[in-house]
């Protein structure tokens, strides 16, 4: 052997020996985080996990958009069946009865204990935790995209009537609309009556009126629950909307129809709506020029004491059946996710509100609410917490509650159409969600919900 090739051998021996020595670097545990936002929305969760695995090394979550919230349950149950779960997925707010019924996941306040991280449970709003805790207020999954519905209203037209405020109670509506009808207004005010629409019309309605949608306390007391919306304010509610309808003060709009009801606001074409406080920033961005507008709480009934509204979006819940390793990846995760920063982060990017007290107050503090385009959406806040919850205003613990919605949807579409009188319409509804209820009872005979 040569001089040189015995010099290129003990540099590759040494080389070779040096590298056994040294440690070697962990690859970091991968994770699965799966959800149903789409768009905009979806591009923000990815920035959302990519600062999250920018910010450690130990963990890579990888993110995964099901396309929507009907795709993202079924799919984790399909992929449950055959044990290709995602460690994390995102269930929206009706699914809660379905997940705490399946048994299929690990209590996300027990995953956190276990994983050394002390969370203040009390700093989540009453009006948000509640509606994912457990009956004991044990906290199963973690609040994550939450919104609630407000008024939006056009600050021109109502100067145009001699108004300033917003109305505060429906019987100020009913004028305000007319006295713009009168003043040559087209569309006072749209709505929309489908499927979804249950939330801001039938469900926050009858929150902040303290009303039950269902007995049991809306399903939290027991799956023998069955709907009462036949029978409350909300008989009185549907009647004022198909008379002010009839009347020409309120218009329909929709996709289908060739304008939602919040394009219809951004352009000036109609001057009130009802909507999430997560269409804020669409608002802002695709309003007519130069107009002005603000948000509200909903109105309610003269007399009525007001009560908190109903907290919508979804939350994370952390799957059974993965490693430990996973485990501890979900937990940095859902730890990462509760940060005031994060907060912060996702409430300028997406329109949705902060879900802990101190996120609230870290964002006053960094100057958010102070001005646009983020200025009014303190309101939201303002609604979720008018009251501590009630045995009412906690939430919707009801099952299937997505088939109630479309039946919500039916029946609407069918009263507007004069096909049946207001109390034929919500009796039928009664009717056939209640079967819809018989049905999942009778999926889980002797269950109860935690």
């Amino acid at each position: 052997m040569t001089i040189i090739k015995r010099g290129f051998a003990a540099l590759a021996a040494g080389v070779l020996s040096s590298a056994l020595a040294m440690p070697a670097f962990a690859e970091p545990t991968k994770f699965d985080f799966w959800f149903g936002l789409s768009g905009d929305l979806a591009r923000v969760v990815d920035t959302l996990c990519k600062n999250f695995n920018a910010s450690q090394k130990d963990y890579e979550v990888v993110c995964t958009s099901q396309g929507n919230y009907d795709a993202t349950l079924q799919n984790t149950i399909a992929a449950f069946r055959a044990g290709k779960q995602p460690t994390v997925v995102q269930v929206y707010d009706v699914g809660t009865a379905t997940m705490m019924l399946s048994g299929a996941y690990k209590p996300a306040d027990k995953l956190m204990e276990e994983n050394g991280y002390k969370i203040d449970y009390a700093d989540y709003f009453p009006g948000i935790a509640r509606y994912y805790a457990t009956s004991k207020g044990e906290m199963l999954s973690f609040p994550f995209n939450s919104s609630t519905a407000l008024m939006y209203w056009n600050k021109d037209a109502f100067a145009k009537i001699g108004k300033t405020e917003a109305p505060k109670t429906w019987e100020d509506v009913g004028a305000d609309l007319k006295a713009m009808k009168d003043a040559g207004y087209e569309c006072p005010m749209a709505i929309n009556i489908s499927a979804n629409e249950s939330w801001q019309l039938m469900e926050q309605f009858s929150a902040i009126h303290n009303q039950p949608i269902a007995t049991k306390n809306n399903g939290y007391d027991g799956l023998d629950a069955r709907l009462e919306v036949n029978k409350t304010k909300f008989v009185q509610y549907v009647t004022d909307l198909k008379k002010w309808y009839d009347a020409g003060l309120i218009k329909i709009k929709s996709k289908d129809l060739g304008q939602d009801m919040v394009q219809a606001f951004a352009t000036g074409t109609c001057q009130v709506i009802l909507t999430s406080v997560g269409d804020h920033g669409t608002v802002g961005r695709t309003q007519k020029e130069g107009m002005n507008w603000d948000v509200a709480e909903l109105p309610v009934y003269a007399g009525t004491e007001r009560k908190n509204s109903l907290v919508g979006g979804a939350s994370l819940w952390v799957l059974s059946g993965k490693s430990d390793a996973e485990y501890k990846g979900a937990a940095a995760f859902l730890n990462f996710i509760h940060d005031p920063k994060t907060a912060l982060f996702w409430s300028t990017n997406t329109g949705y509100i902060p879900v802990t007290k101190s996120g609230f107050d870290y964002m006053k503090g960094q100057g958010f609410y102070d001005k646009a385009p983020y200025k009014g959406r303190e309101v939201a806040i303002a609604s979720l917490t008018a009251s501590e919850p009630t045995e009412i205003t906690r939430g919707i613990r009801l099952g299937n509650f997505t088939q109630i919605r479309a039946e919500f949807g039916t029946q609407m579409q069918a009263i507007f159409a004069n096909k049946v009188t207001v109390q034929e319409g919500l009796d039928t509804l009664v009717k056939n969600g209640d079967a819809i209820l018989d049905r999942f009872q009778q999926t889980y005979p002797g269950k109860t919900l935690p």
